[in-house]
């Protein structure tokens, strides 16, 4: 086996990517990022009738979305079939394998049969010893000989050793009579041309592990490193689904959670280091490890994400929170921002980040920056303004006007003004609210103030004051 740490993603394309999926996806990412390995990404596209281009699309999309970036091209499960196939004949041949005859009439029938005497309804073909000379001129299956007495034992990472008894194992098929190659076959041999050395999956596949352990082993390669991660439940402690609300990686792109945040919550999503619950991506790739994985299914709990995510807005830089803001714009539908509105939205960001979870927080927090005069006001800033604020912003404007626009000198000159007027600074902070933004609830007015600038500060408390 290869030293180098080699993990994949391997999706069907039949859906968006799956909240258990990207978790997946990140698992194996940090896996192979944080010891210098590579991180493959392979689309499961054999089922032909389910598998869409646009559910290729949007596995790759929710990927970027994460920064789960992986390395080389993409591959297409499909495409590997005439190899998958190859294999099956070089087992053939070398008699680990054989040619089975039995209809799906006969199977059905033979299940029926063993249900009825209350026997194992796994099918044992009476092809698998029989002389070649007695097979008929028909299509026909490749099944491997699966071994008949002992145990396979799967050594995995999160699951420990799990036995299963070999008398539990039928001699799965290999190739259709149709001369297609089934899935099981093809997850193994292109695990091995990959050179996959950690399958790092859902717990669902851990049966799957014992089936794919046969044709390692017939074939005489390495078994991988098997990694076996329980599944995500909802809050109520059922397997996740779709009543708990959103389910795939881009609606939570939509619904304006920074990436950072849902990397953050995703990793420690049935994996700890420690106490640690908030940590960067270098910190996630430095520490994470198959032991510190659970057993037990993981919750997803929406508030413990939104406070991650809180934290991960405080520490972005600037200018990437922009960036991804208006990225979440467009992924939600959204009118796109202005140049302008763009540019004058980083400037304030150094005030508006703090105590935002998501995007949607962070920009209405962002409302008197992107909103131009006049200004119009929700109905608590409304009441904030009456003709006795009125009057105390037209009184307040000339005084403003020879301030240096610095926060010291408007605190000095705002405190200054409140007490000449004998009220406290809080009775004129709501009219200022009101009169910069529209709103009740904001940044600190002397934020506020210094991200405007002098002139449309002036101007917006004159409009208020008419």
């Amino acid at each position: 086996m290869s030293d180098q740490v080699v993990t994949r993603f391997a999706p069907s394309p039949t859906g968006f990517l799956h909240i258990g999926g990207a978790r997946t996806a990140l698992f194996n990412w940090l896996y192979a990022r944080g010891r210098g390995g590579k991180f493959l990404l392979r689309i499961e596209d054999t089922d032909r009738e389910r598998s869409t281009p646009e559910a290729t699309a949007a596995i790759l999309q929710g990927m970027e979305w994460l920064g789960l970036d992986h390395d080389g091209d993409v591959i297409s499960q499909f495409e590997g079939a005439a190899r998958h196939a190859e294999v099956a004949h070089q087992l053939l041949a070398e008699g680990k394998a054989y040619k089975c005859f039995s209809t799906q009439d006969e199977i059905a029938a033979f299940r029926e049969q063993a249900r009825a005497e209350g026997k194992s309804t796994l099918f044992r073909s009476p092809w698998r010893d029989a002389d070649p000379t007695s097979h008929p001129d028909m299509p026909f299956a490749i099944r491997i000989k699966a071994p008949q007495d002992g145990a396979t034992v799967i050594r995995d990472q999160v699951q420990g050793d799990v036995t299963i008894r070999n008398d539990q194992l039928d001699d799965m098929i290999l190739l259709r009579s149709d001369g297609t190659p089934v899935y099981m076959l093809a997850v193994v041999v292109d695990d091995h041309y990959m050179g996959v050395t950690h399958v790092i999956r859902g717990d669902d596949h851990l049966n799957n592990a014992a089936r794919q352990m046969m044709i390692y082993e017939a074939m005489g390669w390495n078994v991988p490193v098997w990694a076996h991660i329980p599944l995500i439940h909802g809050p109520d402690g059922k397997k996740l689904s779709k009543r708990h609300g959103a389910l795939g990686a881009q609606e939570y792109q939509a619904m304006g959670y920074p990436a950072a945040g849902m990397r953050n919550y995703l990793a420690r999503l049935g994996w700890s280091h420690g106490d640690d619950e908030f940590f960067t991506d270098e910190q996630a790739k430095e520490w994470f490890d198959l032991g510190g994985i659970g057993k037990s299914p993981a919750r997803f709990d929406l508030k413990k994400l939104e406070n991650l995510c809180g934290q991960h807005i405080a520490i972005s830089n600037d200018a990437a929170l922009r960036r991804e803001i208006e990225a979440y714009l467009a992924a939600a539908d959204l009118p796109p921002l202005s140049e302008t509105q763009s540019s004058d939205l980083e400037s304030a960001m150094y005030c508006l980040k703090d105590r935002a979870r998501t995007f949607p927080e962070l920009l209405e927090k962002a409302h008197f920056v992107l909103t131009s005069r006049p200004i119009e006001c929700d109905e608590k800033a409304q009441k904030a303004l009456s003709s006795v604020s009125d009057g105390i912003l037209t009184e307040l404007t000339p005084q403003l006007q020879n301030v240096s626009w610095s926060r010291n000198e408007l605190e000095e000159a705002l405190n200054s003004f409140a007490e000449a007027k004998e009220v406290k600074f809080g009775k004129l902070a709501g009219p200022l609210r009101a009169a910069l933004a529209g709103r009740a609830v904001t940044p600190s007015v002397f934020d506020m103030m210094l991200v405007l600038g002098r002139d449309e500060t002036l101007a917006r408390l004159s409009e208020a004051a008419d």
